[in-house]
C-alpha cells in the first residue's frame, strides 16, 4: 500500500471510530503512543505494558474513574517522529485529550499543535525542559523532573564523588549521548555547570541508533575523562556498557540518565552491566501495593499486556507512573467538572491542579515510589526529586537519598528557553495570577 493511501485510510478509519466513540458518552479514551518495534523496543515495550495494565487495574477494580470507564487505544510509533504525528492525529480524531509521546522528537513536533487542538502533551521527564513554564507552554507538562534536572543531579553526584563542587575544577566530564533531540537536551545545563565550576565538558555524540560504538569508546579511553554521563536509548545502552568494558573504562566512572538505566539496558549488557549506576525519578521497589493489586486484578485474570512479563521492572513501573499522572489529572478535573468524560480544556485544568500528596500516594499503593508533587498554572514540572540506583547483576539497588535538582539555578535557564520560544513563535504569555 502506498503511504498516501495508508494515511488516507487511517484518517477515514479514525473518523469512523470517532463516530462510534461519540456514542459512548461514559468512556474516556486514553491514548497510548507506543514503540514495541525497532531498536528502541527494549525500552518502549515494558513502559507500554505498565501503562496498559494500570488502566486495566482501574477498570477491573474500581469500574474506571468515578463510573467513567477508561479505554486504552494503542498506536505504534516505532519511535519515529513522522509516525508519531500520524498516531497523534488518529488518536485525537478518536477523542483523545491527553497524549504521552514517549519521544522528545515527537514531543517537539506536537508542541505547536497543542494550543490549537486543545490537547494536553504529557512528556513525563522528557521532551523540552523549558516547557515547564506553564505561562508560555500552557498545554505541555513534563512532571516530575526534566533532563535539565537530571543533569543537575548528575553534577551533584560527581561533586560528591570527588569531595565537593570546588573539587570539580580542572576535572573532565564527557557526555556520551545519542545524537537525536533527546540526547542533546542536557547539554546546555552541563555546559552552564562547566562554566561555573571550571571543569572541561566533552560532548561525544553517538549516531543513532547507536549499535556501533567501538570508535566512540576508544575516543573516551584516549580522552581519559574523570566521569562519563551517558544519555543513551534502547539497544544503544547495552552496547555502550559492553564497549566501555572492552576498553577497560571503569564502570564506576559512568552514570546513566533515567532512560539509560532500565532493566533491558543492563540485562542486555550481561556482565558489563553489573555495578552500573544511573538516575531515576522513582524508586525501584518491587514490593509496592500497586504491584500486588495489578497482579491480583489484571495478571491473574489473564488481562495483562504480554501476561505481565515485565511486572516490576523499571520501564514497566514508569508506564504505571505515567498512567497514574494521567488518571489522577482526570480525577482532579472530575472534582471540578463532574464525573463525566473530560475534554481537552478540562484535562488541562486537571493537570494544573494535580496534587499527589503523601496520603494520596499511599492510597494509590505508591508509598515511597515518588516524592509528593504538586503542579500549577505556571509550573508544569513540579518539584520532583531523583535517586541514584545501581545494578547488582539481578536487581537494582538504591544507593543514594533523594536528590533535589538545583531549581534555583535552573529556573533562569527554563525562563530564558521559554522566552526564546515565545519570541520565535510570536505568541503571548498567559497570566497565571489567581483572580
Amino acid at each position: 500500500m502506498k503511504s498516501g493511501n495508508w494515511i488516507a485510510s487511517v484518517v477515514v478509519g479514525a473518523s469512523l471510530v470517532a463516530g462510534a466513540f461519540a456514542a459512548s458518552a461514559q468512556e474516556q479514551l486514553i491514548p497510548s503512543m507506543v514503540y514495541r518495534t525497532g531498536p528502541y523496543a527494549p525500552s518502549g515495550t515494558p513502559t507500554a505494558d505498565g501503562f496498559h495494565d494500570y488502566i486495566t487495574l482501574l477498570n477491573n477494580r474500581d469500574g474506571g474513574l468515578n463510573g467513567v470507564k477508561l479505554k486504552v487505544e494503542e498506536c505504534e510509533t516505532a519511535y519515529n517522529t513522522e509516525r508519531g504525528v500520524e498516531c497523534y492525529e488518529r488518536l485525537k480524531a478518536m477523542g483523545g485529550t491527553i497524549f504521552s509521546p514517549y519521544s522528545t522528537g515527537i514531543t517537539y513536533a506536537l508542541i505547536d499543535r497543542a494550543p490549537t487542538d486543545k490537547s494536553v502533551i504529557f512528556s513525563m521527564a522528557y521532551g523540552r525542559a523549558s516547557a515547564m513554564v506553564g505561562s508560555i507552554f500552557p498545554w505541555v507538562f513534563n512532571a516530575p523532573v526534566t533532563y535539565w534536572s537530571g543533569a543537575s543531579a548528575a553534577i551533584q553526584f560527581f561533586a560528591k564523588e570527588v569531595g565537593g563542587k570546588d573539587k570539580l575544577k580542572g576535572k573532565k566530564i564527557a557526555h556520551v549521548f545519542i545524537d537525536i533531540p533527546y540526547g542533546k537536551e542536557p547539554n546546555p545545563v552541563l555546559q552552564n555547570y562547566a562554566d561555573e565550576l571550571g571543569f572541561k565538558l566533552e560532548l561525544v555524540p553517538v549516531p543513532a541508533p547507536g549499535l556501533e560504538q567501538k570508535s566512540i569508546w576508544l575516543q573516551i579511553r584516549q580522552m581519559r575523562p574523570d566521569f562519563v554521563y551517558l544519555t543513551g536509548w534502547g539497544a544503544m545502552n547495552a552496547v555502550s556498557l559492553k564497549e566501555a568494558a572492552a576498553v577497560n573504562f571503569p564502570r564506576e566512572k559512568i552514570l546513566g540518565g533515567w532512560y539509560t538505566s532500565q532493566d533491558s539496558d543492563v540485562v542486555g549488557a550481561g556482565p558489563a552491566g553489573k555495578g552500573f549506576r544511573g538516575l531515576t525519578f522513582h524508586s525501584v521497589d518491587r514490593d509496592l501495593e500497586v504491584v500486588k493489586q495489578i497482579k491480583a486484578h489484571v495478571i491473574d485474570k489473564g488481562q495483562a499486556s504480554q501476561n505481565g512479563k515485565h511486572l516490576g521492572e523499571v520501564g514497566y513501573m514508569r508506564g504505571v507512573l505515567n498512567a497514574v499522572f494521567t488518571t489522577e489529572a482526570l480525577r482532579a478535573a472530575q472534582e471540578k467538572f463532574g464525573n463525566k468524560v473530560m475534554d481537552g480544556e478540562q484535562s488541562r485544568w486537571g493537570f494544573e491542579n494535580l496534587n499527589l500528596t503523601e496520603d494520596r500516594l499511599v492510597k494509590l499503593g505508591l508509598k515511597g515510589f515518588i516524592q509528593p508533587i504538586k503542579l500549577s498554572c505556571d509550573n508544569h514540572q513540579g518539584d520532583g526529586k531523583i535517586l541514584i540506583i545501581q545494578w547488582e547483576g539481578d536487581k537494582w539497588k538504591t544507593v543514594s537519598d533523594w536528590i533535589a535538582p538545583e531549581n534555583q539555578k535552573l529556573m533562569p535557564l527554563y525562563l530564558a528557553g521559554a522566552e526564546q520560544y515565545q519570541r520565535e513563535k510570536n505568541i503571548p504569555a498567559r497570566s497565571c495570577a489567581k483572580s
